[in-house]
């Protein structure tokens, strides 16, 4: 057996045991959204959305200019995964712009806030709100490397804090003990899951988060099941064609990807641009942790050469256990 497939194995048990304590948190810190739309009159409507899936305790709160008081009481809408609440306020005769936005709350866990402001004159600006960068002082227009640099750290941040999407990689590098074949893999799990997401985040194709989750949890038990399996007389698909179904499994974890977009929005005048980073930032985190797993594998492979086959499946079946689990808790959060 190539020596490639035992340290990547023994690096899955590490990765393993870090991931286990937060099996039920894949993608837990939702970012925030702080959205802001001018009307006439120097009115403008504030929609405070907050997700469910937040750190016990930790409490983010919007800071609005004194300038522009509220005049109306907030209207609340609970959803399953969110809450919104809603209310106009009135900045007067000199508008949002130059007028400082903040939110308070972000040193205590590490959650996003995307700030959105839509002008009078329907122009769009805004920015990425986190620990160590509270503030926002409103523009007169929308700064395209700001929002390319936003949307890149978004994209690599979703990824990196995803067990899912990172043991779904990890079993990938498993399945494959060469370079060449590895490569194809990966590259065709990046094209997949780049389709679905550009598809799905401008609204060219819609479906629910909940099934989503459900299928992304399901592929990573396929993966697992397969890695716990000898290949036999007659190979299964997978492995015959593992490029094929890398394809097909990333436009499965694409809608994910997109799933999380949506959360946050596309900036109307630059959408193409942080579509583009926030895909970047995935890909730039991927690699990066295969690199991670890689050179993890080279630097322990001539102390674990030898190591039991009962040991070496262990990871697989570590990342089924994590999948299942997955599959049942995301099924009966529907019902």
């Amino acid at each position: 057996m190539n020596f490639l497939l035992h340290p990547l194995r023994i690096s899955a048990i590490a990765l393993f045991l870090l991931l286990v304590p937060h099996a039920g948190l894949a993608h837990p810190l939702a970012p925030a959204l702080l959205e802001i739309k001018a009307l006439d009159e120097g009115l403008a409507e504030v929609t405070w959305k907050t997700s469910r899936l937040r750190p016990r305790g930790v409490e983010i709160q919007p800071v609005l200019p004194p300038e522009c008081p509220p005049v109306s009481d907030g209207e609340m809408e609970e959803g399953d995964q969110s809450v919104t609440l809603r209310w106009m306020i009135d900045c007067g005769d000199s508008g949002l712009t130059g007028r400082t936005l903040a939110v308070t709350g972000l040193t205590a866990a590490p959650i996003d806030v995307l700030v959105r402001v839509e002008l009078p004159d329907e122009r769009s600006v805004g920015t990425i709100l986190r620990s160590g960068n509270s503030e926002f002082i409103i523009p007169e227009r929308a700064n395209r490397y700001q929002v390319f640099k936003d949307y890149l750290r978004l994209g690599t941040e979703h990824i990196l804090t995803g067990p899912d999407h990172l043991l779904f990689v990890l079993g990938l590098l498993m399945l494959m003990v060469a370079l060449k074949p590895l490569i194809k893999v990966v590259t065709a799990f990046t094209v997949g899951h780049s389709v679905t997401l550009t598809l799905v985040a401008l609204g060219w194709a819609r479906l629910p988060s909940g099934p989503v989750e459900i299928l992304i949890a399901v592929t990573v038990l396929f993966l697992a099941a397969e890695l716990t399996t000898d290949e036999g007389e007659r190979p299964s698909l997978l492995r015959r064609r593992p490029w094929l179904m890398a394809f097909g499994f990333g436009l499965i974890h694409g809608m994910g990807f997109a799933g999380a977009l949506a959360e946050v929005g596309l900036p109307s005048e630059e959408i193409p641009m942080a579509l583009f980073s926030f895909n970047v930032g995935i890909e730039i985190g991927q690699i990066a942790f295969v690199i991670l797993m890689a050179l993890l594998g080279w630097g322990i492979r001539t102390v674990l050469r030898d190591i039991p086959t009962w040991l070496a499946r262990l990871p697989a079946y570590g990342i089924g256990i994590m999948a299942a689990y997955w599959c049942f808790e995301r099924t009966l959060s529907l019902l």
